[in-house]
């Protein structure tokens, strides 16, 4: 049996961006990802994830609904709108699991929809997936 934090080296060098106006939430999803070997950028809202996305290229972007500025809805909309970003997955993050909130994000163009807290396997499995990373 291989120890939980171990290196997954399916995920090395995966380059993922994590989006969330709370420190809590991008330092815990930054030690997770960091722990699988994924290469981290934070962003603290969406206007600086724009700024960064550019310049960083990530593999996968995970983006909290409920930001000051511009929301989650409003950022990836606006990442899903570029010719180059537009097949590049965003998962959304939020405390809000209701009907409505899933549907705005799916019309935003959003690969998937994580519910706050979330736990590693949940994460890893999200990049997995959209990555078509065998699990």
């Amino acid at each position: 049996m291989v120890a939980s934090d171990t290196t997954d080296s399916a995920l090395d060098g995966v380059k993922v961006m994590v989006i969330d106006d709370s420190k809590t939430i991008r330092r815990t999803a930054e030690t997770l990802l960091k722990k699988a070997g994924c290469e981290v950028v934070t962003a603290i809202d969406g206007f600086e994830a724009l700024a960064k996305i550019t310049d960083q290229n990530p593999d996968v972007i995970f983006i909290d609904i409920m930001m000051p500025r511009l929301d989650g809805y409003q950022t990836c909309a606006l990442i899903k709108k570029n010719k180059t970003y537009r097949n590049t997955p965003v998962i959304l993050l939020t405390s809000k699991d209701g009907l409505f909130d899933r549907a705005r994000g799916r019309i935003v163009g959003s690969d998937r929809y994580l519910t706050k807290p979330f736990t590693k396997d949940e994460l890893l499995n999200a990049i997995k997936e959209h990555l078509a990373v065998e699990q």
